[in-house]
């Protein structure tokens, strides 16, 4: 999910209406149900339509969609190429063979919207993994290549560990708690993650993999169907970092620290649809607000260890 080959290019109505008038002739729809929106995709891909299926819960076709993600094949551009029409929330994936991406800019515009949405109840989005321990919850961000999904994943197999999500959730925070919700049905791995726990290796064995060996897959088909929540209160979040000239393991940071990384490593979302200074400042504020009620954490992933 953090692999990243593409820009972002921002397209007006009349540009996004001219692009669905010319859609060819076949292609197939499904709708999901993403945090309180209906999510759209429109493809050609039927391996993409059976992943999507696979990994978000399903909606009625009769809702409307709030956001729409259409992969397609479209020979007019060369490599991957992402479009973006921010007013309706549509997103335009051409030529892309890794279901990361189509998952990614769906969980992402999910996002782009609830940002938008200003109110009391307002909700924003982490590229980050939330591990629940009875009704605690320990969120995990990170730059790519840290060791998120390898801590996420090992500590899931602890006693009292349930999984709320392995790479993108929504957030929520009261007067007085920050409330995780689950973003997906079902999860996106690597074929790979079997090396590193090998309880989790018969799932890919015998799932569809996409170009990039990834699989969409049942945990609970390897942990149980109890090892999974919807949502957790967020008590602290960690912070990882691969840095072999510090030789400290792990140390709890003040608000100004975790937002300076945050900063630094871009939030460490490779998919945000929108970078102007309005929204960057939004995501900063937020960001900078959720600190304030967690206790947070860095971890060198260089060491081994706690």
């Amino acid at each position: 999910m953090a692999k990243k080959g593409y820009t972002v290019a921002l397209i007006s109505m009349e540009e996004k209406d001219k692009l669905l008038d010319n859609l060819p002739e076949y292609f197939t729809s499904c709708k999901a149900y993403i945090h309180g929106l209906c999510v759209e995709l429109v493809t050609d891909d039927k391996c993409f339509k059976e992943m999507w299926q696979d990994n978000f819960s399903g909606i009625s076709d009769t809702i409307r969609p709030h956001c729409r993600v259409i992969s397609l094949t479209n020979h007019e551009y060369g490599d991957t190429t992402v479009l973006y029409e921010q007013t309706s929330n549509t997103v335009f994936l051409y030529n892309c063979g890794y279901y990361g991406y189509v998952k990614s800019l769906a969980l992402a515009v999910a996002g782009d919207f609830m940002e938008d949405y200003h109110s009391i109840h307002g909700r924003f989005s982490v590229h980050g993994s939330c591990i629940d321990f009875e009704g605690r919850g320990i969120g995990i961000i990170a730059p790519s290549g840290s060791g998120k999904t390898t801590l996420s994943y090992g500590l899931l197999l602890s006693k009292n560990a349930k999984l709320v999500s392995d790479d993108w959730f929504y957030v929520q925070t009261t007067l007085s708690d920050v409330v995780a919700f689950a973003s997906e049905k079902n999860n996106y791995i690597r074929e790979d993650i079997g090396d590193n726990w090998e309880i989790f290796k018969k799932l890919v064995d015998s799932a569809q993999l996409d170009g990039e060996q990834r699989a969409v897959v049942d945990l609970s088909l390897a942990l149980g169907k109890m090892k999974t929540r919807e949502n957790t209160i967020l008590k602290s979040l960690v912070l990882l970092k691969r840095d072999d000239g510090d030789p400290e393991n792990l140390r709890k940071i003040t608000v100004d620290e975790a937002v300076k990384f945050l900063l630094k490593h871009d939030f460490c979302n490779p998919h945000q649809l929108v970078r102007t200074g309005y929204k960057m400042k939004l995501r900063e504020d937020f960001f900078r607000k959720m600190f304030e009620k967690v206790n947070v954490y860095i971890l060198n992933t260089f060491h081994e260890g706690p």
